[in-house]
């Protein structure tokens, strides 16, 4: 049990005035109750008896006064304690509710996986944390194709199974340190720390490796087929705005070809530019 000091007690007291004074009230008239009880004074006569200076307390009254002065003090003393204790309790679990809260505000609810602002603080954490020996930060955006055709075919039901079958295989194919986010409908992202080009490329196919099996739902097998499109902290941008723009030029390249991964190059924004005018 941890030491009682005054300084502890008074603060507990300050905390809670109200109780504290009605408590030593009750305690008071207990006391002095007691004091009559004890000195056998008639309750009429105990101002006038009390000034009877021949009148001696004897040594039963006086032990047994002494244990309901200690007995006194200490209820009083429980009584703040466990008022502390309850107002840490309050405290521990109000803490515990905001970061739940917080957890929630940063996470997808249908994946579980973070949600597109968690996704973009990382993002922006990441561009001010240089890579490590020579190294660089990739940024994957994962698009699944064709995926309305499972909404309008079979249903939302089957949709929301599906995006949840798929994170839990991107989960399994992410490094301990590479961060899986849902950033849209059937939209997903992975920020994945200190990798060269090679190794994010290994990374990359194992996304794509992650949907080779069908995702059974019922009674039908939906093939799900993904464009990943990837950029290059700091090559491919200085900015979250420049990486995330990158990275999706380089997931609609991705597109053009079935089931694939492509890296930025610097000629698809200048394509983009020429398309656009």
């Amino acid at each position: 049990m941890d030491t009682i000091t005054p300084r502890m007690l008074g603060k507990v007291i300050v905390a809670h005035p109200q109780s504290s004074v009605q408590d030593a009230l009750l305690l008071l008239a207990l006391m002095l109750a007691a004091l009559m009880l004890a000195l056998q004074y008639d309750l009429f006569f105990f101002i006038k008896e009390l000034s009877d200076a021949e009148r001696e307390i004897s040594l039963a009254e006086g032990v047994l006064l002494s244990l309901l002065l200690t007995a006194s003090i200490l209820v009083f003393i429980a009584r703040r304690l466990s008022e502390q204790k309850r107002d840490l309790s309050l405290k521990v679990a109000a803490e515990i509710e905001l970061r739940e809260m917080t957890a929630l505000a940063l996470q997808d609810p249908l994946t579980g996986l973070l949600n597109r602002r968690a996704f973009l603080e990382a993002l922006t954490e990441a561009l001010k944390s240089p890579p490590a020996n020579g190294t660089q930060h990739a940024v994957f955006l994962v698009d699944l194709d064709h995926f309305k055709r499972i909404n309008d075919g079979h249903g939302h039901a089957a949709g929301d199974h599906v995006l949840e079958v798929v994170a839990d295989r991107f989960r399994a194919a992410a490094r301990p340190s590479d961060l899986v986010a849902r950033i849209g409908g059937d939209e997903f992202a992975i920020l994945a720390y200190n990798v060269d080009r090679d190794a994010a490329q290994k990374i990359g196919d194992r996304f794509l490796a992650s949907l080779a099996d069908p995702i059974r739902g019922g009674k039908h097998a939906h093939k799900v087929c993904m464009s990943v499109g990837v950029a290059l902290i700091p090559d491919d941008g200085a900015t979250d705005e420049e990486i995330l723009r990158n990275a999706d030029l380089a997931m609609y390249r991705a597109k053009d070809l079935h089931n694939a991964l492509m890296f930025f190059e610097p000629e698809m924004a200048e394509r983009r530019q020429i398309a656009f005018g």
